[in-house]
């Protein structure tokens, strides 16, 4: 299985069920790990063939930047369902926290896992190698 990924993704947006939360816009950072196949990228050399992970940066921070949630969980779900469905995901895992919201700590949030994860080897299987 190969995996794209995108680390420490910085988003401002308003987050939290408290009133105060509701009226600032804090930041928020995504990990996302996403399964695909990338090899019919490597050996064209072609981005056509590989999940644009500029393109899934872009459109998480268009869609995390204009949205209010009050939960990680949910924007959690929401993120990860956007990943799967738009950018043809068959698996992945999200972590989304948010720096500073508990004092003593450097962040919280949460880790999902979403879809199939793919066996090893599936990818080669699939593409008769």
């Amino acid at each position: 299985m190969d995996i794209v990924y995108i680390r420490d993704l910085k988003v401002d947006t308003i987050i939290g069920i408290y009133d105060w939360e509701r009226e600032v816009r804090q930041t928020v950072s995504l990990d996302l790990e996403m399964a695909f196949d990338i090899s019919e990228a490597a050996r064209t050399d072609n981005i056509e063939y590989t999940l644009n992970y500029k393109a899934v940066a872009k459109r998480l921070i268009a869609f995390i930047e204009s949205s209010e949630f009050l939960l990680v969980e949910t924007m959690a779900e929401r993120a990860a369902a956007i990943v799967r469905e738009e950018f043809s995901v068959s698996w992945l895992r999200l972590r989304l926290s948010k720096p500073g919201a508990v004092r003593g700590s450097r962040d919280v949030g949460v880790i999902i896992e979403r879809g199939e994860r793919p066996a090893k080897g599936a990818a080669a299987m699939s593409a008769g190698v």
